[in-house]
């Protein structure tokens, strides 16, 4: 299971859901550190497949990365 980290203002924490074929689907929530309300949150999920679970988190970590870093 992946642990949340912080990352330019934001908590980001990481997922990956076991599908019926044993691949993984890499998944993301990410908050805005300051942020109290629903609009503070943002839910990715099925990022990209993975046969293993450690791929799809660190896919999902890379992904939320480069997110937060266009958003400004």
């Amino acid at each position: 299971m992946a642990s949340t980290q912080s990352y330019r203002g934001y908590a980001v924490h990481p997922s990956a859901h076991r599908l019926c074929d044993e691949s993984f689907s890499a998944n993301l929530l990410i908050k805005r550190a300051d942020g109290h309300s629903s609009d503070s949150q943002y839910r990715f999920f099925s990022l990209g497949y993975f046969p293993q679970e450690a791929q799809a988190i660190a896919y999902s970590r890379r992904w939320a990365r480069d997110w937060i870093d266009t958003r400004g």
